[in-house]
Parts: structure tokens; sequence; C-alpha cells
């Protein structure tokens, strides 16, 4: 008898797993995902390590036309006065089939939507209440229909309100100290970067990583500043003070439409209620954004719930949790430390981190451990 699955959330770590999941014959899933459409911002571009391009070939993602992807080969770091410092050898992490992607949320979502849209996806779904009913999750949903299911899975996001349901507590991420500005550069002209690669300008309290997001020259800009959390916030006035103020040719950087976001992070991962409960992507945690790991560790903890249940694993649980909490730590403590590395402000610290950069992007051993691991 096929074993049932609910996925509530549309996001890259449900579809991800719906994909997976739908790709075997003994499993029958649908996706409830709350809004009414799914959400294909066209300008917001994420970074996929090899580790999560590995996966995504596994359901087909190598047959996307090629033109909507772009394979950066290195990582540029820069000072506020636009002075290279060194670059990091991207490919070193690459097979010849997984290699360093960036390219647009949207196409990835429209990837991993195209073989589910028909009629595995419901919208205008927001859960209410969940019940055990022996070994099964019966899900209610607010407008009156329910499922009956073998496992429930939860991937609706950082500010995900399932977690309240299935606790029955308010489960709330704390703000990072952080605002993120992005912006999407559609024909750069006066770009003092490289265009080709990916570009992380380190200044006082701020960083920018700047990366082309497709063949088309499209550059993704990222901007990420420390700041109090507000409601009033006059973006070209933060811009001008936080960035402007460092380096007058970041100006440029910010000519277009700009859209900012604070920065939520989780405090620590919980456990489902339920055994055959689980929660994916950004809520079971959600990193700082200083690794680029959000998208490829929604992907990683799609596949290894996969994996585990198509395995049969005993206790399953459990050695999910286990299993996504070391991944958890180590990616976390990384980007804690970029974090803090990136914004340094006192001179003979920033000259310091930029002496250890130019060592360690250049230390095979190093890479290895410290990236190699994620990557």
């Amino acid at each position: 008898m096929k074993k049932k699955f609910a996925i509530i959330g549309s996001g890259i770590a449900g579809l991800t797993a719906a994909n997976l999941f739908n790709s075997k014959s003994n499993f029958d899933i649908k996706v409830y995902e709350r809004e009414n459409e799914l959400s294909l911002n066209e300008g917001y571009g994420i970074q996929l390590s090899p580790n999560s391009v590995s996966i995504l070939n596994k359901i087909n993602f190598s047959k996307t036309e090629s033109s909507l992807l772009y394979n950066p080969s290195k990582l540029n770091f820069y000072s506020n006065d636009n002075k290279k410092i060194c670059d990091l050898n991207l490919e070193t992490f690459n097979t010849s089939e997984n290699k360093y992607t960036t390219l647009k949320r949207s196409t990835l979502i429209e990837f991993l939507k195209s073989d589910l849209f028909e009629n595995k996806i419901k919208f205008g779904k927001e859960l209410k209440k969940v019940s055990k009913i022996k070994d099964k999750l019966l899900i209610n949903f607010s407008d009156n229909t329910n499922d009956l299911v073998d496992y429930l899975i939860i991937s609706d996001g950082v500010f995900s309100k399932t977690k309240s349901v299935l606790d029955s507590k308010a489960i709330n991420p704390v703000y990072s100290g952080s605002i993120a500005i992005r912006t999407l550069i559609k024909s750069p002209k006066d770009f003092n970067y490289d265009k080709k690669n990916i570009s992380l300008i380190m200044l006082k309290n701020a960083h920018i990583v700047i990366y082309p997001i497709n063949k088309q020259g499209e550059l993704n800009v990222v901007c990420i500043i420390r700041q109090k959390l507000s409601n009033k916030i006059d973006l070209n006035s933060l811009i001008k003070k936080e960035i402007v103020s460092q380096n007058k040719n970041l100006e440029n950087l910010f000519k277009g439409n700009l859209e900012f976001w604070p920065i939520y992070i989780t405090k620590k991962p919980h456990k489902s209620n339920y055994n055959n409960s689980f929660y994916l992507g950004d809520a079971f945690y959600t990193f700082p954004p200083t690794m680029a790991q959000g998208a490829s560790q929604s992907i990683e903890s799609a596949y290894d719930l996969f994996h585990l249940i198509n395995e049969n694993t005993e206790d399953l649980q459990n050695v999910y949790f286990k299993k996504r909490v070391e991944r958890i730590n180590l990616v976390n403590k990384r980007s804690k430390i970029n974090y803090y590395s990136f914004h340094l402000s006192n001179p003979i610290m920033v000259k310091t981190r930029n002496f250890l950069l130019k060592k360690v992007t250049k230390n095979k051993k190093f890479l290895n451990s410290y990236l190699g691991n994620i990557y």
C-alpha cells in the first residue's frame, strides 16, 4: 500500500521533497500551500553549492536550460576601497556533473513545480488542526477540508505557523540584528567588479554580495547591514549613511528597484510532537545568510528525510533530527564566523583579516576542512 504524504509549504524545501517522494511509485504526495499561488519573485538570486546540485540532479535538474543558470568559478574578496584582497577558487569543490551554481529563485521554483502543478499542489490551504488516529495523522484546514496521511512534512518557512499548531505554542524566530537589501542589475555600466564571478565587498558593519544569475549578464546584489529593528527605514538614506559614506562608487549598485527585509534566525531547532511529522528547510532552522547555504540546506534536509524514509529507517524522528542538528551546527558556526569577520571596523583587525584571507584561500587543507564538508 502506498504511503501518503502531506507537505505544508511550497518553497524550495517542500517542492524538493515533493519531487523526491514523487519519484517513487510507493509514495503518494500532496503539497498544501496557504497562498493562492507560488511565489516567483523574479529578482531574487540564490546560490547552490555542489552538494545541493547533486541532489537536484537526481530529479533531472541537469536538464534545465543552461542559459538560465550560471557557474561562477571564483569568489572575489574586496575591501571597502574597491581593492581586491584575494579570491577563492570555487571549482575546487566541483565535479564534472555537480557545479557551484547561481540562478534566480524563480527558475528553481519553476523547475521544481513542473512535474507537480497539475494535481499535486493545492492552494489556499491553511492548516488549523492535527490529530493522531492510530499511526496516521488527520490534518484539518481552515476551509473545512481534511486529509489522513502517514507522514506530515512542514516546510512553511522561518515564520512557520504550523509549528504553533503542532506544538501548541508559538515558536518564534529572533531578529539577527541586520537587514538585507536586494536589487537586480540588468545592464551593468560603470561596474568595478568581476561580472563573471561572485564578489564580496566587506565594509564596516555591512557587506555586499554581487553575482551573475544567468548567462544574460544579470547580476543579483544583496547588501547586509547591521541595523536596529524598525518599521520606518528610509533605504536611500540608510545606504548613503552606511554604505556610500565608506565608498562613493558603491552608490552605482543601488540605482534599481530596492527591496529590504529584516533577517530573522532560529534560536534552536525543535522536534515535532509527532513521530511521523518533520520540519524541513527554514521551518527547521534558519541560518544567518553569510554562508549562502539557505537554499542548499533546504534541499539537503529534503533529501535526508526522503532517504531515511525510503530506507525504512527505524527510530526515524530521532535519526533525522540528530542528522540535521549535526549539519546545522557545522554550517551555523561558520556562518557566525563569517558574519563577524565580514563586518570588522578596527583597522588593525581588518588588516589582520585580509592577511589571513590571502593565506587560507590558497590553503587546500584549510579549505577542505572549512568549506569542503559543506559544499
